[in-house]
């Protein structure tokens, strides 16, 4: 039998070989072939983009997308120009104007870009600037000793990508005006007026073949930039105006620059010390400012500047700002007997709590490093900020002991407090606290073990807990249960946080851990979604959520996965026919559109917990029919400022937001 087998199996290898084997000249035949595809390329399939072709063709590369941000970034080009000229000492005003027709005009009181004819090309400096890539004053010619942009293509970028774009020059005597469209030179320079102005005005209007998602600009996200800029560059005057309906303009002009940028972070807030300190100095080149103030909260706030550029991932400049903070407190504490011999040094996030702070460097060369390009690599700046802080910051406090102490003092708090949290956190794990199984609700979790495709539903009480679990996909959605509202965290200190059950179940279920061990690579989910009840409770609950997660697992805010499930309303039935419908002017346009006869039945939903399971996966569950609120934090110092305002201890500035906002609070009866 097993020889049968054994012959059977030969005869079936044979048989494969035949007819998988490959004669020699059918090899002949498949060589040719590959060379005769290899020939197709030649020199002919290489592509040469003339001038800004290349920009038309591949703009992501230049500006990062054609969505929104993309769009806006345009500005930025322009303006960073502008501010190049106030850097360099030249220009003290711009104006940035969103005109009727969604064009945008910039101008500003600086040298003017050179009109005379530049060397290497035979043409005009200025239709240089606007048609050649990498063509500027800042690559080493002597035209700015510092430079925001961080390609020198601005300009000739965001010719490529406006439907047409002209640019006006007063400079001696005369204006000079040159019209282009879609980066093609429409009119040579030509002098069209006389001016005893200087200057330089540029207008143009976004590609709608490039842009496509979008052509309109968002005022808010253009007034945040540009308030912005007039901190960073104090004394400059910069304004934006809105003509397209109601005309509107804001002008900002800052004499104290960063140090009336933290005290504009700080409004509202309970300070140690009235007068945020200010610190600046300049070695090998490199300018350095620093602001700084302590409130009586537990948060920190770091904002890090190079060359006006917001580096959100820090650097070296960060890193020797914090390195030198650190050790200068601790002197100091030892100096002034604040800390005795047998008290260990404070940490840096012990001297950090509280602590709004701002350091603005300018680098004649930045580097630019990091996931996002905004971090800051430059290794000499970290020596340089810590040696001009060290010494301006140590001279301070030995100048005011008073605010010294404070400071003292407040890390000694925080030191004490992170140690109670740590005893917590060791507690918590000795007794297994945060297993999935012990958790308050019970985890409904999900069978797939695949982040990206699951799903964690953050929902308020047992009921409607129980509603969601039955009517889920088990595959990829998980429930967590929460009971009423969490602590809120923004008057909380950490050892009270980990202490807070919810919290700690929120944490665990996510798997991301937390405080300094937090880490957004190991979440279990991308979709963190809360789901709550449609009264003032719910937005309360959802509030105290938002608040934790803005201030203690801020990283998946920024990575996207924070989501608000929008449940409906009202349901609608006539017949057989069922509508669900999340607004009362949605119900009345959906009512006046049924048929009068038969009446319809109208049931409004107080509580997710009115909806059976079938109900709640068919209108907020099922991605198919679904609507979920993307949350992410577009301005962090805004949203820092407004949650401090709602959700902190300032009684005053809560109650004038919500006289100032009452008008557009609605009420569903």
């Amino acid at each position: 039998m097993a020889d049968e087998k054994q012959q059977a199996s030969q005869e079936e290898r044979e048989q494969f070989a035949e007819e998988h084997v490959i004669s020699e000249e059918e090899k002949r035949q498949k060589e040719a072939e590959l060379k005769e595809l290899a020939g197709h390329y030649d020199a002919s399939q290489i592509q040469v983009l003339e001038g800004l072709e290349a920009v038309r063709k591949r703009p992501g590369m230049y500006i990062g997308s054609t969505s929104e941000t993309g769009l806006h970034h345009l500005v930025w080009e322009i303006v960073d120009n502008s501010i190049d000229e106030a850097l360099a000492g030249f220009a003290s005003k711009i104006d940035v104007v969103i005109e009727e027709d969604n064009s945008i005009t910039v101008t500003d009181n600086g040298r003017g870009i050179p009109v005379d004819i530049q060397s290497n090309t035979g043409r005009p400096a200025v239709e240089t600037v606007f048609t050649i890539l990498h063509a500027g004053g800042k690559f080493g010619g002597g035209g700015y000793k510092v430079s925001g942009g961080l390609h020198g293509v601005g300009a000739s970028v965001v010719n490529a990508l406006s439907e047409w774009l002209t640019v006006r020059v007063h400079k001696n005597g005369q204006i000079h005006q040159q019209e282009f469209r879609k980066g093609a030179i429409v009119k040579d320079l030509e002098v069209v007026g006389n001016t005893d102005q200087h200057g330089t005005v540029v207008q143009f209007l976004p590609d709608p073949e490039i842009f496509t998602d979008t052509t309109v600009y968002d005022f808010d996200i253009l007034n945040r930039r540009i308030r912005e800029l007039a901190f960073l560059n104090k004394g400059l005057h910069i304004s934006l105006t809105d003509n397209r309906e109601e005309e509107k303009t804001v002008d900002y002009h800052y004499e104290g620059g960063i140090k009336e940028y933290i005290s504009y972070i700080n409004h509202n807030k309970e300070v140690l010390f009235d007068d945020p300190i200010y610190l600046e100095g300049e070695q090998e080149g490199i300018e350095v400012e620093v602001a700084l103030q302590y409130t009586d909260g537990f948060h920190t706030n770091i904002l890090s500047f190079a060359n006006n550029i917001h580096t959100f991932e820090g650097g070296m400049h960060e890193s020797g700002i914090k390195t030198a903070l650190t050790r200068t407190i601790n002197d100091y504490a030892r100096q002034a007997n604040l800390l005795k011999d047998n008290d260990s040094n404070l940490s840096g996030e012990d001297v950090r709590e509280g602590l709004a702070l701002i350091v603005s460097v300018r680098h004649p060369d930045p580097q630019f490093e990091g996931q996002t390009k905004m971090k800051l690599g430059n290794s000499e700046v970290r020596t340089i900020t810590d040696r001009l802080f060290s010494e301006h910051f140590e001279k301070f406090l030995m100048e005011n002991p008073s605010i010294g102490r404070k400071v003292v003092d407040k890390g000694i708090v925080a030191s004490k407090a992170r140690l109670a949290a740590k005893r917590a956190r060791d507690m918590t794990r000795k007794k297994t606290g945060l297993e999935i199984s012990n958790l308050p609700g019970k985890l409904a979790d999900c069978t797939s073990r695949d982040p990206e495709e699951s799903e964690l539903f953050i929902v308020e009480g047992n009921s409607a807990g129980g509603s969601a679990k039955q009517g889920r996909s088990r595959h990829f959605q998980a429930i967590l249960p929460i009971r009423g509202k969490i602590l809120n965290v923004e008057k909380a200190s950490m050892d009270r946080i980990l202490a807070n059950e919810e919290i700690r179940s929120l944490f665990t279920a996510m798997g991301t851990g937390w405080d300094n061990e937090f880490d957004v690579s190991k979440a279990r989910y991308h979709k963190l979604v809360i789901m709550t009840d449609a009264d003032v409770d719910g937005a309360h609950i959802r509030a105290l959520l938002l608040t934790l997660i803005y201030r203690y697992m801020r990283p998946i805010l920024e990575a996207g996965y924070v989501y608000i499930a929008v449940p409906p309303l009202y349901q609608v039935r006539q017949g057989k026919k069922v509508h669900y419908v999340n607004t009362d002017k949605e119900l009345d346009e959906y009512l006046a559109s049924l048929s009068p006869t038969p009446k319809p039945a109208i049931q409004r939903y107080k509580g997710l917990g009115e909806m059976d399971a079938e109900q709640l996966w068919e209108t907020t569950m099922d991605p198919e029919n679904r609507t979920l609120l993307q949350v992410n934090v577009e301005d962090a110092v805004e949203a820092d400022k407004i949650i401090d305002m709602l959700m902190g201890d300032q009684v005053g500035p809560r109650r004038d937001f919500i006289e100032a906002n009452a008008t557009y609070a609605t009420i569903d009866m």
